[in-house]
């Protein structure tokens, strides 16, 4: 590591790549007061700074479960193709003023049909939502790609027509799948049916696992159901004895040696308890000992984080140099489920660009 200080507006015009953020934990806090103040919804506090602290402190519990809780409010401004018309393309336009190139937004479409809205329509809203985006960031000369992830909640019964929905739009924007919610106790091999029937499509799929569960759903994920990407994943080192040795189990080894991303959320993952600090996260050990670990925001809004503040607290509390941030990047573009061409394209003259110039020109003490 190094003890390279990198000024936060040298990061923030860093190239980045984010595969694991939450379309409904990542609203404006404002957007969130002015949709709830047009369907009726009350919330813990109108004032968009205030709820921006509440959803902050609530996350911060050390609990999955209640961390999820905290969306309560933003899928109740959701339900309505007003909602989420707007909800889609601010999300596209907040990265690209972070500094995002590449992004893959994941939500679940089941969760948004209590107004009336059948699956289909909320993916078909969504999808219009980031076409305006991405319209308006390349018309104000921040460029941004930004392809779907449609979610399957695993503790209902609807993930088969998630999946299926996957299929259905996988030329519209759809470029992948996964599986979300509580992971105690609702394993992924409970989806067989899906998850055999995205690979018959050819539709790529993450899965969520070893974050509030263990090793077997990291082995379920991949051995048994066939994810090509792993959602977290902070506990492969429980196959890893001592992190400083690099010795590594049987199934830590198969995921560094067979290239399988984890799509780490360092904040995120201590304000669930899967992680104890940035500092000792394990997203930097794995990074030394050849995994392809990717860095990810996880929900803006919930963990109050973005791209440039994940990228800030690795460098200054994990000693993370401009070369850690590319690797990180350019892990995401090679493991990102848009085709091979874009993503090779990205990294050819979007990012290895944008960090040769931050090299030569970034502070450095």
């Amino acid at each position: 590591m190094s003890s390279t200080r990198i000024d936060t507006e040298t990061l923030r015009r860093l190239p980045k790549a984010v595969l694991h953020d939450h379309l409904d934990g990542g609203l404006r806090p404002a957007t969130v007061v002015e949709l709830a103040a047009s369907v009726g919804h009350a919330l813990p506090t109108t004032d968009p700074d205030e709820l921006a602290a509440w959803y902050y402190e609530a996350a911060n519990s050390g609990d999955l479960v209640r961390y999820i809780a905290t969306f309560e409010h933003t899928l109740a401004v959701l339900q309505n193709r007003e909602g989420l018309l707007r909800a889609a393309e601010e999300y596209v336009l907040d990265l690209a003023a972070d500094g995002v190139v590449y992004g893959e937004v994941r939500y679940a479409p089941e969760l948004n049909t209590r107004g009336g809205l059948s699956m289909r329509e909320v993916v078909e809203t969504v999808q219009e939502g980031l076409a305006a985006g991405m319209a308006k960031a390349a018309a104000a000369g921040t460029p941004v790609r930004v392809g779907t992830l449609l979610c399957g909640m695993r503790m209902f019964d609807r993930v088969r027509e998630a999946a299926d929905l996957a299929v259905a739009f996988r030329d519209a924007g759809v470029v992948g799948f996964d599986i979300a919610g509580a992971e105690d106790g609702f394993p992924p091999a409970d989806h067989l049916d899906a998850f055999a029937h995205l690979r018959r499509e050819n539709v790529p799929f993450t899965i969520h696992a070893g974050e509030a569960h263990g090793l077997p759903s990291i082995h379920q994920a991949l051995q048994v159901c066939g994810a090509q990407r792993i959602g977290h994943g902070v506990r492969i080192t429980d196959d890893i004895p001592d992190l400083a040795a690099g010795k590594l189990g049987r199934l830590a080894a198969w995921v560094r040696d067979r290239r399988v991303a984890m799509e780490m959320c360092p904040t995120s993952n201590l304000q669930t308890g899967a992680a104890t600090s940035i500092a000792e996260h394990p997203i930097t050990a794995l990074k030394d000992l050849g995994f392809r670990v990717t860095l990810n925001t996880d929900n803006r809004l919930v963990s109050g984080t973005t791209m440039t503040r994940e990228m800030s607290l690795l460098v200054e509390q994990a000693g993370w140099s401009v070369e850690d941030l590319r690797t990180v990047t350019v892990n995401a573009l090679k493991s990102a489920f848009a085709p091979f061409e874009e993503r090779n394209a990205l990294i050819r003259d979007v990012v290895l660009p944008g960090y040769a110039s931050a090299l030569r020109t970034s502070p450095r003490t």
